[in-house]
C-alpha cells in the first residue's frame, strides 16, 4: 500500500504541505516499495479520515494528478482504491491505467459511515462504459469498521459473490485497517473458493507470513512495512525489504 496523505477536502488534509507534500510523501513510499521488491502497488486515501460512501470529487482527482506524477517511476503492476466508493475507485483506475481496483462491492452493512450497501452490477458495467474491461476487480468481502446485515456466514456470501458477481480475486479482511483477518475466516473462504484467488487483505505481520501463506494466495499489506508498524507513518525501507525476504521464503 502506498496511503497517500489526507487529500484536499479532507479534515485532516495539510495545507501547509499542500499538493508537494502530499507527492514527496508518496514517491518516498513507492520508491521504499519497489525497492524491496513488491509484487505490485496499491494507491488508496486511507487518511481521508472519517471516511465517506460518496468520495468528494476533489480527493480523486487530485490522487489522479499523484499516480499520473508517478506514473514514470511506478515499475509494478498498481492498482487504485478510493474508500469507500466503488464508483470513484474505478473512475481513478481508468484515468491512470491502473491494472486493478479493490472495493467493497457486494452486501450491507452497518457501518461507521451509516447503512451501507454496494452495488457490483453499477460498478462493473461503470468498469465496461469507461473502457476497461481488462482493469482485475478484487472483491473485499468482509468490510473493515462495519457489521454485516447479511448473516449468512462469510465462506456462504464469499462463494455467493465469486458466484453473481465474477470477481478477480476475493478478499478478507479484519475489523478495522492494520488488523488481522481471523485465521479461521481464510481458511473458510479458501475452502469453498478453491480456484479462486483469496487475499488476507489487512493486518499481516513479517511474524504471521508463514501462517497467512500456508492458506492465502497472496496479501495486501500496508501498516506492517511502515516506521514502528504504525500506519500513519511512512514506508519503512527495511521493514520492507524484511517483510518482502519472508514472503519469498513462504511463497
Amino acid at each position: 500500500m502506498v496511503h497517500l496523505g489526507a487529500l484536499p477536502g479532507s479534515p485532516l488534509y495539510d495545507k501547509n504541505k499542500g499538493l508537494d507534500g502530499l507527492l514527496e510523501a508518496a514517491h518516498a513510499d513507492l520508491k521504499a516499495l519497489q525497492n524491496a521488491g513488491v509484487d505490485a502497488i496499491m494507491f488508496g486515501n486511507e487518511n481521508d479520515r472519517p471516511y465517506e460512501l460518496t468520495v468528494d470529487t476533489a480527493s480523486t482527482a487530485t490522487a489522479a494528478y499523484i499516480i499520473g506524477a508517478l506514473k514514470d517511476e511506478i515499475s509494478v503492476p498498481f492498482g487504485v482504491n478510493m474508500l469507500w466508493d466503488p464508483m470513484a475507485s474505478i473512475a481513478l483506475g481508468a484515468a491512470t491505467g491502473a491494472q486493478f481496483v479493490r472495493e467493497i462491492f457486494t452486501g450491507t452493512y452497518a457501518s461507521d459511515m451509516g447503512t451501507w450497501t454496494a452495488d457490483a452490477g453499477q460498478a462493473m458495467r461503470y468498469r465496461e462504459r469507461l473502457g476497461c474491461s481488462d482493469m482485475l476487480m478484487l472483491y473485499n468481502v468482509s468490510a473493515e469498521f462495519a457489521y454485516s446485515l447479511d448473516r449468512r456466514p462469510l465462506p456462504d456470501r464469499a462463494r455467493s459473490a465469486n458466484f453473481s458477481s465474477i470477481p478477480d480475486a476475493i478478499l478478507v479482511s479484519g475489523q478495522i485497517t492494520g488488523e488481522a483477518a481471523e485465521m479461521s475466516d481464510l481458511k473458510a473462504v479458501k475452502a469453498v473458493l478453491p480456484d479462486t484467488p483469496v487475499l488476507a487483505n489487512t493486518g499481516v505481520k513479517h511474524e504471521t507470513i508463514e501462517d497467512v501463506f500456508a492458506v492465502a494466495d497472496g496479501c495486501v499489506v500496508g501498516s506492517a512495512l511502515k516506521y514502528d508498524g504504525d500506519t500513519w507513518n511512512a514506508v519503512d525501507p527495511n521493514r520492507a525489504a524484511d517483510f518482502m525476504k519472508l514472503v519469498r521464503k513462504n511463497r
